[in-house]
Formats: structure tokens, C-alpha cells, sequence
């Protein structure tokens, strides 16, 4: 009996974080330091430039041209799945995380 109450307790306990999941699905993948000049096509940034621009980060351009910026280890996943892409622009993706404000905790990211 109290296995089970403790398995009830600890799964109560996992649902919060949980709670605030989110996707986001074909959404442009673009570097901080681009997004300006990219932001009115976002399908003309290559990766060549996002990888060159990685120092300032990463985020997602959603379609009503909001930016959300990703946490540090989200900035490290996009590095890993642009160097792993054979896609040269259009760096469409989805990106799985929880939204806290106006960037993103990312949980995972691929490039689409």
C-alpha cells in the first residue's frame, strides 16, 4: 500500500513539469544576430550563416512574425541539429519545450 501511494505521490509531482510543454511545428529556426535582416524571409538564411552567427543565439520566428530566443541548451541543440542537417536554407523545424515569457526551455529540436 504505501508503494503505491508513493508511486501516486511522485507521478503527482512529475505532472507539473509536464504541464507546460508545448510544440511548435515548421517553424523558422533563426540566429539572434540575423534576425532582422532575415525576418521579412527567413527561407533565404542558410545555415552556413545560421552556424557562422551562433554566438548570440537562437530562437524561433513563429508565422505572426513573433521571436521566441531559446535557453542556452536549446541554443547548444540547434548547433547540433543545423551541423547535422543536409539542408542548406529554409531551416524550417519543430521544436518541443516550455515557454517562459519570451523565449523558449527547448526539450528538443530537428530541423524538418
Amino acid at each position: 500500500m504505501r508503494a503505491r501511494v508513493l508511486a501516486t505521490l511522485v507521478g503527482l509531482v512529475a505532472l507539473p513539469s509536464m504541464a507546460g510543454a508545448e510544440t511548435w511545428k515548421g517553424v523558422s529556426v533563426v540566429d539572434t544576430s540575423c534576425l532582422a535582416k532575415v525576418k521579412a524571409d527567413p527561407d533565404k538564411h542558410t545555415t552556413e550563416c545560421a552556424l557562422k552567427c551562433s554566438k548570440g543565439g537562437y530562437g524561433l520566428l513563429a508565422p505572426d512574425g513573433s521571436y521566441l530566443k531559446f535557453d542556452a541548451a536549446g541554443n547548444d541543440k540547434t548547433v547540433a541539429a543545423l551541423k547535422a542537417t543536409k539542408k542548406t536554407d529554409h531551416l524550417r523545424a519543430t521544436v518541443e519545450g516550455e515557454r517562459q515569457g519570451d523565449s523558449i526551455k527547448v526539450t528538443s529540436i530537428a530541423i524538418d
